[in-house]
C-alpha cells in the first residue's frame, strides 16, 4: 500500500509540475472535452448550483488552471480569493499529505489534537488587536458568520444584527438575511431570519463622504432606526467584497468601534475575502487602523481546504457554555495542517510585499485604462484586491450609471482568450481581480493585455 500511495502521490506531482506558468488556449473556450462534461453535468448536478465559466479544470498550479482539454487559463479569481498562496502551493500540498496519512479525524470536541490550536495561535498572533484572543474553528465562511453572531447574542444578552448596505455575508439562512442583494441567494428561500437591520455604508465614489461624515450617517441609523438596547452586533467587511471591492473612506471604521465600545455592541470585522495577506495586510482591518472585538475568517485560510474561524477577544469568545461551540468537521487535521503551511507560506515567500507589488501593477495597468476609456469610473482597492467600477459612456462618467453590459463582455471576451475575471457590484458592474500572490508581472501584464484588447472592443 506504501508504494501505490508513493507512486501516486509522485505522478501527481508530476503532472502539476509540467504545467508551464503561462497563458495557452489550444481549443474554443469551452471546448469539447468540457461540453461533454457540462452536458453530464446537466443530468445530476442542481440547476441552482451556477458556473461563471463551464470549462472543467483538470490540474493546476501557481496562477494557472490546466483543463481537460488542455488550454490554460489565468486565474484572476483564485477561486474567489481562496488559492491566494497559489493553487497546489507546494509546502500546503505537502502538509496535507503528510496529515492525511498521520490523522484524518477524531472530531476535535472528543480527542483534540496539535494542529487546531497551532491554527488559533496562528490567528491569535496576526488578528488585529493586542489582548488575549480565542478561537473556534468551523467549515466554510457563512457559518464563521453565523457563530459569531451566536457568540455576540450570548455575550450582550440582546437580539438584534445590523449590517451595511451593499453587503454579503453568505446563504445560509441568517446570513440571507443579511445580505444588501436578496437575489438570487435568498429569492423563494424564505422566511429568512429576523432581527437583522440593514443600515448605510461608506461608499465614497457614490456618495462622497468623508469617514467621519458617513460614520455619523450610520451612527445616526443605528440609534434612530434601529435602536441600542437590543442590538448585540455590528457585522462589517473592512472592504466589502461581493457588492463591488467598496473601500470605505478613512476614518469611517475606528470611529464605528469607538461608539460600539461605547454602546456595549460588539463590532465582528468579516475578513472571509480579505484576510490573510489578500491587502497586502494579514487582515484589511489593518489599514484603516481598525481593532475588531471579533474577526471571521475561511477562504484563503487553508489554501483550498475548508476551513474558517471566529478569532476574538477572550472575554467575549468564552461566553458560550461548553458544548455551545463546535460541530463534526470544524477545524479538520488536514485543513488545520493546510493553514499553519498557509501561514508559513506567507511569511517565508513574503507574500504580503508580493500583494502589494502585484496589485500596483494591476491598478496602474486599470487606471492607463480609465485614462483612454470613460466607462471606468473608479479603480479601487488594496494590495492584490483590486476592483474597477463601470459606469455607462458619455454622461455615465458624471450620472454613474451602472454599466453591467460591458462587464459581462469583458469577461466573455477574456474567457474567450484563456482569462478567467470575475464580477461583482450590486448592479454586476464591476470587474474584480483576486489573483494568487505567486502571479509573476509577466502575467499581470499578459492579463491587462487582454483586457485592453476586450475595451477596443466595446
Amino acid at each position: 500500500m506504501t508504494d501505490t500511495m508513493q507512486t501516486s502521490t509522485d505522478v501527481t506531482t508530476a503532472a502539476v509540475a509540467s504545467i508551464a506558468l503561462k497563458r495557452k488556449v489550444v481549443t474554443a473556450i469551452p471546448g469539447p472535452a468540457s461540453q461533454a462534461l457540462h452536458a453530464r453535468r446537466a443530468k445530476v448536478v442542481s440547476t441552482g448550483v451556477a458556473t461563471t465559466l463551464p470549462i472543467y479544470i483538470d490540474r493546476a498550479h501557481g496562477s494557472i488552471l490546466v483543463d481537460v482539454d488542455g488550454n490554460q487559463i489565468l486565474d484572476f479569481g483564485a477561486g474567489i480569493g481562496v488559492t491566494t498562496v497559489g493553487h497546489t502551493a507546494d509546502r500546503v500540498v505537502a502538509a496535507a499529505q503528510r496529515q492525511l496519512a498521520d490523522l484524518t479525524h477524531t472530531l476535535f470536541t472528543i480527542t483534540p489534537y496539535p494542529e487546531y490550536v497551532q491554527v488559533a495561535e496562528l490567528l491569535a498572533q496576526h488578528t488585529p488587536g493586542a489582548w488575549e484572543k480565542h478561537s473556534v474553528l468551523v467549515n466554510s465562511g457563512a457559518e464563521a458568520v453565523e457563530n459569531g453572531v451566536k457568540i455576540a447574542r450570548k455575550f450582550t444578552g440582546r437580539r438584534a444584527v445590523a449590517v451595511l448596505d451593499h453587503a454579503y455575508h453568505g446563504r445560509t439562512n441568517l446570513t440571507m438575511a443579511m445580505n444588501f442583494r436578496a437575489h438570487p441567494y435568498a429569492t423563494g428561500f424564505g422566511p429568512l431570519a429576523g432581527d437583522v437591520y440593514h443600515v448605510p455604508n461608506s461608499y465614497p465614489y457614490r456618495d462622497g463622504l468623508s469617514g467621519a461624515e458617513a460614520a455619523t450617517r450610520t451612527i445616526d441609523y443605528l440609534e434612530k432606526i434601529v435602536g441600542v438596547a437590543d442590538l448585540a452586533c455590528l457585522v462589517i467587511e473592512p472592504i466589502q467584497g461581493e457588492c463591488g471591492f467598496i473601500v470605505p473612506a478613512d476614518g469611517y471604521l475606528p470611529t464605528l468601534q469607538q461608539w460600539c465600545t461605547d454602546t456595549g455592541v460588539v463590532m465582528i470585522a468579516d475578513e472571509i475575502q480579505s484576510g490573510i495577506a489578500r491587502t497586502g495586510r494579514y487582515f484589511a482591518s489593518e489599514h484603516f487602523n481598525w481593532e475588531p472585538d471579533l474577526v471571521l475568517t475561511a477562504k484563503a485560510i487553508a489554501g483550498g481546504l475548508p476551513l474558517a474561524a471566529v478569532t476574538g477577544r477572550a472575554e467575549i469568545m468564552d461566553a458560550a457554555q461548553s458544548g455551545g461551540l463546535g460541530g463534526t468537521f470544524g477545524g479538520n487535521p488536514v485543513a488545520c495542517a493546510a493553514a499553519v503551511a498557509v501561514f508559513d507560506t506567507i511569511a517565508a515567500d513574503n507574500l504580503l510585499a508580493e500583494a502589494d507589488r502585484i496589485g500596483a501593477r494591476l491598478t496602474a495597468g486599470l487606471r492607463d485604462l480609465a485614462s483612454r476609456s470613460d466607462i471606468i469610473g473608479e479603480v479601487r482597492g488594496r494590495g492584490a484586491m483590486v476592483a474597477a467600477e463601470l459606469v455607462q459612456p458619455g454622461t455615465g462618467a458624471t450620472t454613474k450609471e451602472p454599466n453591467a453590459a460591458a462587464v459581462s463582455k469583458l469577461i466573455a471576451h477574456a474567457a474567450s482568450h484563456g482569462v478567467l475575471l470575475l464580477s461583482a457590484g450590486t448592479w454586476g458592474n464591476v470587474l474584480r481581480f483576486l489573483p494568487s500572490l505567486v502571479m509573476s508581472n509577466e502575467l499581470v501584464d499578459d492579463g491587462l493585455e487582454v483586457l485592453r484588447d476586450g475595451f477596443a472592443t466595446l
